[in-house]
């Protein structure tokens, strides 16, 4: 699409449809100053003398990038009534437009006048999928299968059905009846929604004070560095209970007490490299039993 909003051929790349061989209009196509500006019901009319032109012109050529190029123009309603159904996901409406834009022109690519189906049957499906992908592909900031992807969007029409029909928000038993799902899939669905918006931990919290705005950062609890340690001990202990009575005690005196080996020699009456030995060894008693649990 160009500065002044006009489509051009080059917008996307599409397979290069086969040229049908049938006889060339012979009536000369309606001029039309500003194909955006068409109501929907003349475009609709209008598009027809301009697809049998395109179904004979060759491809590349300047006659077929001026009918090609108007046909896009003429159907962009489509696009802008397509877009409407996704104006609640929060997405630019001008990213969503151009998205759907590529659904029109690939439909355009495709379409046979000659099947006698109305052209808005094909393009509609293009160009919802177009941005339906868009969306899957580019608007989850965690990344999520497919499949709960889409029972994302199930769930939402089925929380709007149910909250029309009573004054309360639907629990997971209910949006599974509804559904016809079991409750498990409900609320693994449920936690996927989650993935679909995140949050800054810079965002500014609405303070009592306005003199110091309060951050989400500022809120967060911090990794507490004592509960690794818990955890340590907690996976020592029964490795500890497997050691003989002299070796918990040397354990005890040098990382409880913290007493150098030579003070532990002294309180046991027995040389620092001895000392060192059963540390040592009792030490690695503990790691072997640690690895051989991981």
């Amino acid at each position: 699409m160009t500065s002044n909003g006009t489509m051009t051929a080059e917008t996307t790349r599409t397979p290069r449809p086969k040229r049908r061989t049938v006889p060339a209009p012979t009536q000369p196509l309606p001029l039309i100053e500003e194909p955006q500006r068409l109501a929907p019901e003349d475009a609709r009319e209008l598009s027809k003398p301009y697809f049998e032109r395109l179904a004979v012109l060759d491809w590349g050529t300047h006659q077929h990038q001026y009918v090609r190029n108007t046909l896009i123009e003429m159907n962009l309603s489509l696009v802008r009534y397509v877009a409407r159904r996704f104006r609640s996901r929060g997405e630019s409406v001008e990213d969503v437009l151009q998205v759907g834009a590529v659904g029109l022109i690939k439909a355009i690519d495709r379409y046979d006048v000659y099947r006698h189906v109305e052209f808005s049957t094909l393009a509609v499906p293009y160009i919802q999928g177009e941005i339906r992908r868009y969306f899957r592909d580019t608007t989850w900031p965690v990344h999520v299968p497919r499949r709960l992807q889409e029972l994302r969007i199930d769930l939402a029409r089925a929380v709007d059905d149910l909250e029309a029909r009573g004054s309360h928000a639907p629990s997971s038993a209910e949006l599974a009846e509804h559904m016809g799902l079991s409750k498990d899939e409900v609320t693994e669905g449920l936690l996927a929604c989650n993935g679909y918006e995140t949050d800054s931990i810079d965002r500014p919290l609405p303070a009592a004070e306005e003199r110091r705005p309060a951050l989400v950062a500022d809120v967060m609890g911090n990794e507490d560095p004592a509960l690794g340690l818990a955890e340590n001990v907690q996976a020592l202990k029964p490795h500890l209970a497997q050691l003989d009575e002299r070796e918990r005690t040397l354990l005890k005196l040098r990382f409880g007490a913290d007493m150098t080996q030579a003070e532990i020699g002294q309180e046991l009456n027995l040389s620092q490299m001895h000392i060192s030995r059963l540390l040592n060894r009792a030490c690695t008693k503990l790691r072997e039993g640690l690895l051989t649990e991981a």
